[in-house]
């Protein structure tokens, strides 16, 4: 069985990194009797912890990275431009492409 590997290492730490100081708040909030603040950190903690892994998901691993190089490669998209677009606009509609996805 394969174990976790690098990126899922750096997403985890990643977000626990940023996670872990909104947490403790959110439990001194607790603490102190405001379990409204306390809660609404907690919640925000969570989020935050999940946030590295919903982005990488979202613009993919390095095996996705590379197969888009390789269709792009093979399909001559880096030589031909669509008629009447200059290359700065085409450039930035696969960056919109690629956000919406």
């Amino acid at each position: 069985m394969k174990g976790p590997g690098i990126l899922w290492m750096l997403q985890t730490a990643a977000g626990f990194s940023m996670a872990g100081p909104i947490v403790i708040v959110g439990v001194e909030f607790l603490r102190t009797g405001r379990p409204v603040a306390g809660v609404g950190f907690l919640a925000l903690g969570a989020i935050v912890l999940y946030f590295p892994t919903y982005l990488g998901n979202r613009i993919g691993g390095p095996r996705t990275w590379l197969r888009r190089g390789l269709d792009r490669v093979r399909s001559g998209d880096d030589s031909e431009t669509g008629a009447g677009e200059s290359d700065e606009d085409s450039h930035r509609l696969r960056i919109f492409d690629r956000i919406r996805r």
